[in-house]
C-alpha cells in the first residue's frame, strides 16, 4: 500500500514538473490566434493587420490559425480596453490600436482604461507618419494659413492620430483646425473631403497614397505638414511639426506628440500572457518582417515596411509611460485630454 502510494506521488510530482508544462509548440497547435484591430476594414492599419494574419502563423511554433476582427470605436479605444480587460491573458489574443494611445492613457483621456506598458509589445511593421492635408477648393494651403483662418477637418474618435495631431497643433502653435467628428474612420473622413463636408483630413501618409493616389497626382489633395520625426522620403518638402515650434517649450510637447509616429503600426499581445508565448509571437513576428510572400503582400497593397523588433517598441511605450509629470501636466489641456493620470 505504501509503495503504490509513494508511486502516486512521484507520478503527480512528475505531471507538475516543468519538464511536463506545455510547451508553446503543443499550445498552439490546433488553436486560432484572434488579431484585433481597432480600426474599421479597408484602412492601412487593418490592410497590415490581415496581411500578418496571412503569414504569421506559418512561423509560429504549432502553427495556429490566425484570424482578424475588426472592433474599430473612440479612436480605438474600444479595442484597447477590450484586450487590456476581457481578452484572453494566454497569447491567443493579439492586438493593433492608434500608437497615440499609450500618449493618451498617461494623460489620461476620458475612455483610456488600459495600461499600454502592460500589453506585451511583439513588433512594429511600419512606422506610421500622419499628414494633415487639404483639398485645393480650401483657401487654407499652408499651415501659415491655418493660424490666419478657420479650416474643417474630418475627425473619428477623440483619442486617434486623426484628432489628436491637428488638436495639438491648434494648442501650441495656433492653428484654426476645427475637427467635423463622428466619422468611421479615414476612409468615410476622406470620403466627406470629396464630397465638400469638410476642407481637409488628417491621415496616415500610407493611407493617403494608398487609397487616393489620384489626389496626390492631380493636386486635389495637398499635404501641409507631416507628423514624424524627421521628414518622409516621399515628402521631403513637406514640413514636420517641429519645424512649427519656435520656443523650446513647444519643441518638447510636439516631441512628446510625435513620438507616436516611431510607435507606428505596432502589435502586441495581452497582459499577462507566459513569457514563452510573448518570446514565441515576437521571434515569429521578425521572421513574418522577411517573408519574402509577405513583403510582395505589402507591395501589392502599396503600403511601406519599415520594422522594428517588439523589444525595442516596448521600450519606447515605457518611455511615454514614465513621462515628467511636469511635462504631463503642461501638455495634457494642449492635447485635449481629460481626467486623471
Amino acid at each position: 500500500m505504501r509503495a503504490a502510494s509513494a508511486r502516486m506521488l512521484v507520478f503527480a510530482w512528475t505531471l507538475a514538473s516543468p519538464a511536463c508544462a506545455q510547451t508553446v509548440e503543443q499550445f498552439y497547435h490546433g488553436r486560432a490566434i484572434e488579431i484585433v484591430v481597432g480600426y474599421p476594414t479597408g484602412a492601412s492599419n487593418d490592410i497590415y493587420a490581415r496581411a500578418l494574419a496571412q503569414r504569421i502563423g506559418s512561423h509560429i511554433p504549432g502553427k495556429p490559425a490566425v484570424i482578424v476582427r475588426n472592433m474599430p470605436g473612440a479612436g480605438s479605444f474600444l479595442a484597447a480596453n477590450h484586450l487590456f480587460s476581457a481578452a484572453p491573458r494566454d497569447g491567443t489574443s493579439i492586438g493593433l490600436i492608434a500608437p497615440t494611445a499609450p500618449l493618451d492613457e498617461r494623460l489620461g483621456t476620458q475612455g483610456a482604461r488600459f495600461k499600454a506598458a502592460s500589453f506585451n509589445w511583439i513588433g512594429r511593421v511600419n512606422s506610421l507618419v500622419n499628414v494633415i492635408f487639404m483639398s485645393s477648393k480650401s483657401r487654407v494651403a499652408s499651415i501659415g494659413d491655418a493660424t490666419a483662418r478657420e479650416s474643417t477637418l474630418a475627425g473619428t474618435g477623440a483619442g486617434s492620430a486623426v484628432s489628436v495631431y491637428p488638436t495639438v497643433l491648434n494648442n501650441v502653435i495656433g492653428t484654426r483646425f476645427r475637427l467635423v467628428m463622428g466619422y468611421r474612420g479615414s476612409a468615410e473622413a476622406m470620403l466627406a473631403v470629396e464630397r465638400g463636408e469638410a476642407e481637409g483630413h488628417c491621415t496616415g501618409w500610407d493611407t493617403l497614397k494608398s487609397a487616393h493616389p489620384d489626389w496626390l497626382s492631380s493636386g486635389s489633395a495637398r499635404v501641409i505638414a507631416q507628423f514624424s520625426a524627421t521628414r518622409h522620403p516621399d515628402l521631403p518638402e513637406i514640413p514636420i511639426a517641429m519645424d512649427f515650434a519656435t520656443m523650446p517649450e513647444q519643441r518638447q510637447m510636439l516631441g512628446a506628440v510625435v513620438n507616436a509616429s516611431e510607435i507606428g503600426t505596432s502589435f502586441f499581445t495581452t497582459p499577462e500572457t507566459p513569457a514563452d508565448r510573448v518570446e514565441a509571437l515576437r521571434r515569429a513576428f521578425d521572421d513574418t518582417m522577411t517573408d519574402p510572400d509577405f513583403m510582395a503582400d505589402l507591395r501589392q497593397t502599396r503600403v511601406g515596411l519599415n520594422p522594428m523588433r517588439g523589444e525595442a517598441i516596448q521600450a519606447r511605450v515605457a518611455e511615454v509611460a514614465a513621462l515628467a509629470p511636469a511635462l504631463a501636466d503642461r501638455l495634457r489641456p494642449l492635447y485635449g485630454a481629460s481626467g486623471g493620470n
